[in-house]
């Protein structure tokens, strides 16, 4: 079988071009991200992108959906690991630290979609599924409006590291999500109100 007939033959094609478009919109952003740019990163025929997405749009969607089912699985395993509210805690702090900011890359997609959500109201189903599931495993372990509010405190240190605002000890963030649980610092229980 010569190059062009596997090439035809692909059955990996749609996987292969939503990967590079996350990787497009993680060095270019979405204004940079084009079908000519993705078809290039992801080495398939322009008419490619015809063939599996309705536009830019579609390609985009179905790019920042992956992104957030990736996400969403990773905190559900990371969250099912805890059976208290102080195990959930260092969940929180792992996925805030090895899931949501291991890289840069990562960083620049998740800013890259709040930023298209605010302004594009058909994205913004994806971010409100990435923050129901998000809240749903929180409540798992603690109230609704703590888990609202750690819901907020994991979006806001993105945003921070973004910035460069992020604090560079663990601890700090592992004692601001302990103290928005309402954790006791001594016992590791939450807090009589």
């Amino acid at each position: 079988m010569n190059e062009r007939s596997a090439r035809r033959f692909d059955p990996e094609r749609k996987r292969r071009i939503i990967d590079a478009c996350l990787n497009v919109i993680a060095e270019r952003g979405v204004a940079g991200t084009s079908h000519r740019v993705v078809a290039s990163a992801a080495d398939v025929p322009l008419g490619s992108m015809t063939y599996h997405f309705d536009g830019i749009d579609d390609l985009l969607h179905q790019a920042f959906e992956r992104f957030a089912d990736q996400t969403i699985d990773r905190f559900s395993r990371r969250m099912t690991a805890a059976s208290n509210a102080e195990e959930a805690c260092e969940q929180v702090a792992r996925h805030i630290e090895h899931d949501l900011l291991d890289t840069q890359q990562t960083l620049n997609i998740n800013l890259e979609l709040y930023t298209l959500a605010a302004r594009n109201p058909a994205y913004r189903d994806i971010v409100d599924r990435w923050m129901a599931a998000s809240r749903t495993e929180l409540e798992r372990l603690f109230d609704p409006s703590t888990a609202m509010v750690l819901d907020a405190l994991i979006e806001g240190l993105t945003l921070h590291r973004a910035l460069g605002r992020m604090p560079q000890d663990p601890r700090a963030i592992r004692e601001g999500i302990r103290r928005v649980a309402g954790l006791d610092r001594t016992t590791g229980t939450i807090k009589a109100v």
